[in-house]
C-alpha cells in the first residue's frame, strides 16, 4: 500500500505535515522496517554528551524526543490496531508534553532507549504484517476527526522523519 494511495480524508490535517515528509511511493510496512534502521542508527550517532542536551530550556532533551517517537509509536499503533479491528469507538487524543517527565527519559541510557525502540517497532511491524489492506482501509475516529489505520500507521514514519530533522536544525 503506497501512501499516494492515502486520501485527505483519512486523517486530519494537522498530520499532514508528518505525511508529507514521506515519499510518494512509499510502501507502509517497508517504511517500518527501513525506517527502524535509520532511526537506530541516527540517535546511535549522536554523541553521549548531545543527549540531554536542549536547545532552549522548556524544550525537550534528544532522550525525551526520543521517548517520544516511542511513545507516539505506542499510541498511533493501538490506534491504527483499534480501528483496522473495526473498532468504532472514539479513540481520545492525548497530551504528549504529559508523558515526558515519567518516562524519566533523561536517567535511561541511549542503549536502553535503542532496545525499547526496537522492542516497540518490531511489534509494530508484526501488527501490520497481519492487516489486510481491507483491515487497514477501515475508518474510525480519533481525537474527534476522522483517521482510516492506514493513515495512523504512516503518520508514524513521516513523524519520525520530522522529529530527526528538527534535531538535526536545532539540536546538533
Amino acid at each position: 500500500m503506497t501512501r499516494i494511495e492515502l486520501s485527505t480524508s483519512e486523517y486530519h490535517e494537522y498530520y499532514k505535515r508528518y505525511i508529507d515528509k514521506l515519499p510518494e511511493d512509499i510502501q507502509l510496512k517497508k517504511s517500518f522496517t527501513d525506517g527502524m534502521e535509520i532511526v537506530y542508527n541516527f540517535f546511535n550517532s549522536i554523541p553521549k554528551e548531545k543527549l540531554e542536551y536542549r536547545y532552549q530550556p522548556e524544550k525537550w532533551s534528544i532522550k525525551e524526543v526520543f521517548q517520544h517517537l516511542i511513545d507516539t509509536e505506542r499510541i498511533f499503533m493501538l490506534r491504527c490496531f483499534r480501528i483496522a479491528r473495526r473498532d468504532t469507538t472514539p479513540l481520545p487524543g492525548y497530551d504528549q508534553n504529559i508523558y515526558i517527565k515519567p518516562s524519566k527519559a533523561n536517567e535511561k541510557s541511549i542503549i536502553e532507549l535503542l532496545d525499547e525502540f526496537k522492542v516497540n517497532r518490531k511489534n509494530s511491524i508484526h501488527l501490520l504484517n497481519s492487516l489486510k489492506d481491507n483491515d487497514l482501509e477501515f475508518i474510525g475516529y480519533s481525537n474527534n476527526h476522522a483517521m482510516s489505520a492506514r493513515a495512523a500507521a504512516f503518520i508514524i514514519p513521516g513523524h519520525d522523519i520530522w522529529h530527526i530533522d528538527v534535531i538535526k536544525d536545532k539540536y546538533l
